[in-house]
C-alpha cells in the first residue's frame, strides 16, 4: 500500500494530550494526531484549536482522531474525511481514564457554554 504524502505511521504521538495547552494552561474538548509527525493537537471545538493551527503552520496535511474507539482522518488540504486509514504506531488514542473534556483540574465548569 502506498501512503499518500503526510502520512507516517512510524511516528509516536507527541504525548497523551494538547501539549500546546499544557505549555499555556489551556484545556481541550478532544484531541487529534497529526498524521505526518505525531503532534497531539486540540480539536476545533476545543478553545484554542491547536491541531487545526499545527496543520497551518507545518503543511501537515492529515490528522487522526486521538480519542477512543475513533480511527478517522481529515485531510486539512482537501477538505475530506476518510473513515479509516493507515495504522499507526500506538498509542491511538489518550488513555482511557482521561476525563473528556481534559485535562483533569483545568475545564472550567460552564465548559459546555464555551465550545463554539
Amino acid at each position: 500500500m502506498t501512503l499518500p504524502a503526510g502520512i507516517d505511521p512510524s511516528v509516536p504521538p507527541s504525548g497523551t494530550g494538547c501539549g500546546d495547552c499544557d505549555a499555556d494552561g489551556g484545556w481541550w474538548f478532544h484531541l487529534r494526531r497529526c498524521a505526518q509527525c505525531g503532534h497531539i493537537g486540540c480539536c476545533d471545538d476545543s478553545p484554542s484549536k491547536h491541531a487545526s493551527a499545527h496543520a497551518r503552520e507545518t503543511g501537515h496535511p492529515f490528522i487522526r482522531s486521538f480519542e477512543p474507539g475513533e480511527n478517522w482522518f481529515w485531510n486539512f488540504d482537501s477538505s475530506e474525511l476518510y473513515e479509516s486509514g493507515p495504522d499507526l504506531v500506538p498509542p491511538l488514542c489518550h488513555p482511557a481514564e482521561q476525563p473528556v473534556p481534559g485535562p483533569a483540574g483545568r475545564v472550567p465548569a460552564n465548559w459546555a457554554d464555551t465550545l463554539r
